[in-house]
Order: C-alpha cells, then structure tokens, then sequence
C-alpha cells in the first residue's frame, strides 16, 4: 500500500488547525501542552485533533460542548473506523483530524491497536452500554482515555513494548476519565446516559434512573468520591511513570496530573454541591500546577512496583 508523506506546508497547515482544536476543546490540556518540546507539542496537538472530532462526531457535539442524542452514532463509529484505518494505512483522508492521525501516526510508529481501542469506546456508547460493575467501568475508562494515554506516550518516545510504563500511562487516562465521570453525573444523566456502575447504584439503594434526584444526592455523593479515591490511586501509579519520560514531557505530564486531579478532589470536596455548577480549574490553579509540576519533575521518584488494586489493561 502506498504510505502519503506530508509536505511540509500541509503539516503546519494540520498543526495550526490542531492547536486551535485544543485550545478550544480543552484549556487544561492546551496549558500542559505548552510545556513539551516543540516536536512533542505539536504531536499530542494532531492527536488531540483526531480524538475530539471522534468524540464529538459520536456525541453530536462541538468541542466536547452540548452533546446531544444523534439517531445514528453506530453509523458514525462506522465512519470513525473507515477513515481512522485509511488515515492508519498512510492515506490522504482530506478530512482535518484524521490527516492529523496520519502524520503524527506516521511520525511515531504509533501502534494501530491503541486507536482501535479508543474506537472501541464510541462503539460503547454508540451501543448505549451502561456499567454492570466496577470491572465494567475500568475497561470503559481504558477505551475512551486509558488508550489515549498509552498513545501519548508512544508520542512522548515510549517503547511500545514498554508494557509496565504503557500500564502507568493507561493509569493517568483512566484516573482523568473518572474524574470526569464524577464531574458529569448531572450533564449525562440530561442525556440519558450514567456511568456509576449499576451494582453501586443497588449497594446504595438507589432505584434505576434516580440518582440524581434531591432524595439520593448524599448516597450519590458517596459513589462520587469513592471514583475520585480511585482517580487518585491511578494518578499516584501514573507519577511513577512519568519519571521515566524526557525532563519537559515529565513536566507536561505531571502538570496535566495535577490540573485534572484537582478536578477530582474538587468534586469530592464539594459533596452534594458538586453537580450545582460544573467543576473547572482556574487559569490561577493551572499556573500553580504548571509550577509545582517543574519543582516535582526534578525530585527523584522511588520505584515501586504498580499497585496489585489497579484495573489493568488488555494486552
């Protein structure tokens, strides 16, 4: 099959079109972003690209916002698949964020499976999947952001056949992705959709599709914090990685840890507040950890074995 190089003035075109992606789609991941070295900066920026369009062509949503139902998501993963193996295989997709794709996967020998993952995810939510169980609930995680991890850090010179640093990048995902879902109980359920799995929803004595009503909340918040507990254990098991990355991509990493975590830890602190008003991180707070995450990354980091606990990912 023939592989389509980029010409220089279409990367920096797809560069451009990318970082303005981030930027719009995620001002927590664009700061960190800025602490890479230019070439790793502009790789996690095209992958950035592909991931949300995925995500919002699968929602019905621009840039992660006002996500709606959408009558034919299976046939949009459809589309997803066919372009993201195209883009995969070398060809010109003449679609932005899969030409994205194709030249940073080119450019890194990204492994096809963990793309494939991550689409394995839409296909998930396409399908209108819910959690049974806490085991349930991890894989989800890994699909929709442990996968990304372990592109990121290919992206950030990761051997592919480094699984136990692969396992610490899927931990970061994963641990962003429950913060998320702690975050988000109130805006998916508006959409028909809840992530708290259903075993946990029956330890608490809540009935199918109530959770968010005022007679629950405390029960809820329950569930909320033992995600963020869990978020935290899979952020500390992602540090110990992170110390085997170059000094800047190690920065990068941590900072991303910290600005996210606090998203975690804030829903958790707020208990029943926590879905009064979405959760964000201020500019001040993403400075601050842009700060301490350069004073941690010089410190060395005690080698421990993963936590036994931890969900782990297929191989």
């Amino acid at each position: 099959m023939v592989q389509h190089q980029s010409d220089p003035s279409e990367r920096a075109a797809l560069v451009v079109a990318a970082r303005d992606s981030i930027v719009k789609g995620s001002r927590s991941f664009a700061t960190a972003s800025k602490l890479f070295d230019a070439a790793t900066r502009e790789r996690a920026w095209l992958l950035y690209a592909w991931c949300r369009a995925c995500d919002d062509i699968v929602d019905g949503q621009d840039h992660g916002h006002g996500a709606s139902h959408v009558a034919d998501a299976e046939a949009r993963v459809a589309i997803i698949r066919g372009k993201t193996t195209a883009a995969l295989a070398g060809r010109v997709v003449g679609d932005m964020p899969f030409d994205a794709l194709r030249v940073v996967a080119a450019e890194t020998r990204l492994p096809p499976r963990f793309a494939h993952d991550l689409i394995d995810g839409f296909e998930l939510d396409a399908a209108e999947w819910r959690p049974r169980s806490a085991n349930d609930l991890y894989r989800y995680c890994y699909h929709v952001a442990g996968a990304v991890g372990c592109m990121m850090a290919v992206i950030m010179g990761v051997d592919p056949a480094d699984d136990d640093t692969l396992d610490r990048a899927c931990d970061l995902g994963i641990a962003f992705q429950l913060a998320n879902i702690a975050r988000d109980i109130e805006e998916d359920d508006r959409v028909g959709r809840c992530y708290v799995p259903e075993e946990w929803l029956v330890e608490m004595d809540i009935p199918p599709g109530q959770h968010m009503k005022p007679p629950f909340r405390d029960r809820l918040v329950v569930l909320a914090r033992r995600m963020a507990a869990s978020a935290a254990l899979h952020e500390a098991s992602a540090r110990v990685g992170a110390a085997r990355l170059p000094a800047r991509a190690r920065w990068a990493v941590l900072a991303a840890a910290g600005i996210y975590g606090d998203i975690a830890r804030e829903v958790a602190a707020r208990g029943a507040h926590a879905w009064d008003h979405r959760v964000t991180t201020s500019k001040a707070a993403k400075l601050g950890w842009v700060g301490k995450a350069g004073v941690a990354a010089l410190r060395p980091v005690p080698v421990t074995q993963r936590d036994a606990r931890l969900w782990t990912r297929p191989r």
